[in-house]
């Protein structure tokens, strides 16, 4: 079975920066970690896959090899000792990347049956994510853009320092958890002990009691404001995309970490121009006159008007292909065209010299399809049905 690509597994670009894709990992771990999801296979795979992903991506060399090469780069046999070849288990991740949980779980390896512990720190908050919707025209697209947005979130309190607690107020440690913020449970099942640790129910996680409260905040240490964020929108996204603004979600409960920023991209339909991925799309009408005869029309780009010469004889459903006037690639792999669909425009209702014009026109043989102009018409709607 092959592998999926790498910057997919963690959900990331290939542009992604190196603090993105430690985040996108830890979210990923903590997703499918067996303290989570006890005797699930398939999370546990997802879990291994996660930290294979990133054992690669977080080690520039390692990352520029994939870049190149893909998994044939990083494999097991080219004694990279990491992931690569799958030669890691639970306890290697753990041993490897145990901080990146930043102790979310303080149970280790505990659904597995080991007595390890890869973190005993204390465990670390972090908000919600934020979800947001930006409506972006062509032209933003086309160059990228930055956008200024105000939600209404959580932030840190600025009367407490976003403690919880009033100023100068003291505080003890939680005798329940013994300041680690989280309480270890030992079960016993037919498979052995089973360890499992939870938030610690006297504290809430904080490993510490407040002795008096902040008014302002009642001791949470986060209050409900707005805020102007900032978003720098690049060149090429489409309809669909979401991107992570790292930090600016809701502020986590007296300290720790923000969440991020989910910004979901909603695309304005253009008035002329209809998007194929990179490549843009104009259905230009001619008259009979100027398909007959040919000239110079004008067609839109998201750069503004461009003249395009017509050829003498052009025949409805040919296409133009103006190179580099489409929209670039989000990942920086070169710019689409810009596709001129050819139709003529047949009136309907025409005057006496007009319909005596036409007339005349149609006897002569010079306008008279042969059969190898009838072939290639023919020959060109089968393609397009097929």
């Amino acid at each position: 079975m092959s592998k999926r690509d790498y910057y997919e597994v963690l959900g990331v670009s290939k542009t992604a920066s190196a603090e993105e894709i430690k985040k996108a990992y830890r979210k990923k771990a903590i997703q499918y970690h067996p303290d989570k999801n006890p005797g699930d296979k398939q999370s546990e795979e997802k879990f291994k896959e996660a930290a294979e992903a990133y054992e690669v991506l977080s080690d520039d060399q390692k990352r520029q090899r994939y870049d190149q090469f893909g998994h044939a780069g990083v494999g097991g046999a080219s004694g990279n000792g990491g992931f690569g070849g799958g030669s890691m288990n639970m306890e290697d991740i753990f041993s490897h990347f145990g901080d990146i949980f930043g102790g979310h779980f303080s149970g280790g390896f505990s659904g597995f049956g080991s007595k390890g512990q890869h973190s005993s720190g204390q465990h670390v908050r972090r908000g919600s994510d934020l979800r947001v919707k930006v409506k972006l025209n062509l032209v933003e697209i086309a160059v990228g853009v930055e956008k200024k947005i105000k939600v209404k979130k959580q932030v840190s309190c600025s009367h407490c320092n976003g403690t919880g607690a009033v100023n100068g107020s003291s505080t003890s440690t939680c005798n329940t958890c013994n300041g680690q913020g989280r309480v270890t449970r030992v079960q016993q099942t037919i498979l052995g002990q089973m360890q499992t640790a939870a938030e610690c129910p006297t504290c809430g996680g904080d490993g510490k009691i407040i002795k008096e409260k902040c008014t302002f905040c009642n001791g949470e240490g986060t209050v409900r404001e707005d805020e102007v964020i900032t978003i720098n929108i690049p060149a090429g996204v489409m309809e669909g995309m979401q991107l992570s603004v790292s930090g600016k979600g809701n502020a986590a409960r007296r300290g720790g970490v923000n969440g991020d920023l989910l910004v979901l991209v909603e695309e304005e339909a253009h008035p002329e121009l209809i998007r194929d991925e990179n490549d843009l799309i104009y259905n230009l009408l001619l008259t009979v006159p100027m398909a007959i005869l040919g000239g110079s029309v004008e067609v839109p780009t998201v750069e503004g008007k461009v003249k395009v010469t017509i050829a003498a004889g052009t025949q409805p459903g040919k296409v133009l292909r103006l190179r580099g006037k489409g929209l670039p690639s989000v990942n920086r792999y070169g710019t689409g065209d810009l596709l001129v669909n050819i139709g003529v425009y047949i009136p309907e209702n025409l005057n006496k010299e007009e319909k005596s014009a036409m007339e005349k026109l149609g006897k002569s043989n010079n306008v008279k399809p042969n059969a190898s102009a009838s072939r290639n018409f023919f020959a060109h709607f089968r393609n397009m049905f097929e």
